[in-house]
């Protein structure tokens, strides 16, 4: 929005005062601290607009008399520091909500810098000092646990297998790629209805057009603008246990989901070892069957709980083993011992769209990301073991699937 439309739109709301969209707060300042709002009640009020529908809170309007007030120029950065610690220390999981700094007329005329802070809804349930607050009418209410409840399941962290269809908030249609969403296009339909049908794009609560989840994890370049713990960390060791001063390579794998399987595909080939044996008719002998780990891969990005904060696939290397640790406990009724002989899909969107989803790597020999007729899991089992003599381990590890495939040993014959 250009600075003089927004300006007009700030004086307007502010005339009108505080609603379920707006909130004003007065910057007090004693010496040179800050003393009101305080850190706490700031990210009270951020984490309540992000529990419902988002909102603007303007720093350096009075909310009684609604005057602009202003914030001294030398106090700006405090402020502003103030707005990121209240963000990041006091709302779990963190908030980045977007700032800007604004000069609004007082009432005489006189210019003043207020601070606009714009806040999404966002796709998780936040706390805030340890409580839950959402936004009803002018004021931040507590949650009462029915609501909070209700909240949950329909943020999907009740572990619902529905969140790959959300809304992003934030996002608009512009956000889609047209190339990599021109991948799962069958029939001489219009795109726009193609994408649309196949939920790539999805309406929000205010029949906006936005990305779903999973058309910005398969269909974006940088799906970690949205969901910024949708990436692979890859690492590979010397040893057999985790260092940081033995890593040989490593490397933050981003990138639609079908490309992060191809590059971390990339990353074991170029790290693992490959012997050969001594007899007539030289045979190379890897440490993996490539087949297998991607499998295991994609797998990975299809089934992880994209609605975990804070955590990532890990695929780490050592000289005995590679371990492929993914987000999230197992769906439904299944359990670690029925992987190989049941099916149970927590993304159903994303397992669809991947198996639409042309494989770009002539290693794996393959057609599409995934075949869903559940063959991944005996895949991965029977290929690791025909290699390795041992067959590969799946646990559970707190709310994490950890995979380990063990590395063939080198022939000495």
């Amino acid at each position: 929005m250009d600075r003089e439309k927004l300006v007009r739109e700030l004086l307007y709301q502010i005339r009108l005062g505080e609603d379920s969209n707006y909130e004003f707060k007065e910057v007090m300042v004693k010496g040179k601290k800050i003393t009101g709002p305080l850190q706490k009640d700031l990210a009270d009020e951020i984490a309540a607009f992000a529990n419902a529908r988002g909102g603007i809170i303007l720093l350096g309007v009075d909310d009684k008399d609604r005057k602009v007030t202003g914030i001294d120029k030398p106090m700006v950065d405090s402020v502003q520091g103030m707005i990121t610690r209240a963000c990041h220390d006091n709302i779990v999981p963190p908030i980045n909500p977007y700032t800007r700094l604004v000069e609004l007329p007082d009432e005489t005329g006189n210019q003043k810098v207020v601070v606009y802070i714009k806040v999404d809804k966002s796709l998780f349930v936040h706390n805030s000092n340890g409580r839950y607050y959402h936004r009803a009418n002018e004021s931040k209410k507590e949650m009462a646990p029915d609501y909070l409840a209700r909240l949950m399941m329909q943020r999907s962290q009740a572990r619902m297998i529905w969140f790959d269809e959300q809304a992003v908030p934030g996002s608009v249609e512009a956000d889609l790629d047209q190339i990599l969403a021109g991948r799962f296009l069958r029939g001489d339909q219009p795109k726009s209805i193609q994408f649309r049908k196949l939920k790539l794009l999805v309406q929000d609560d205010d029949d906006n057009t936005c990305l779903s989840i999973a058309g910005a994890l398969m269909a974006t370049r940088s799906p970690q603008l949205w969901l910024p713990d949708a990436y692979i960390q890859a690492i590979c060791y010397s040893g057999e246990h985790r260092d940081a001063d033995d890593q040989l390579d490593a490397q933050d794998i981003t990138g639609s989901l079908d490309e992060q399987v191809i590059q971390a595909l990339n990353f074991v080939e170029r790290n693992m070892k490959t012997s050969a044996t001594k007899t007539i008719g030289r045979k190379d002998v890897p440490q993996y069957r490539l087949k297998a780990i991607f499998e295991a891969l994609v797998n990975a990005v299809a089934h992880r709980d994209y609605a975990i904060y804070g955590s990532k696939i890990r695929l780490h290397m050592f000289t005995d083993r590679l371990i492929i640790s993914s987000p999230g406990a197992l769906v439904n009724t299944l359990e670690v011992g029925d992987l190989e002989l049941r099916q149970a899909a927590r993304n159903q969107l994303i397992t669809t769209l991947l198996a639409r989803c042309p494989v770009s790597n002539q290693t794996v020999e393959r057609a599409m990301m995934m075949d869903k007729r559940g063959e991944g899991v005996p895949v991965i089992l029977h290929e690791s073991e025909s290699l390795s003599g041992r067959l590969p381990e799946y646990v559970m590890v707190g709310e994490e699937l950890q995979l380990t495939v063990f590395a063939a040993k080198p022939k000495s014959a």
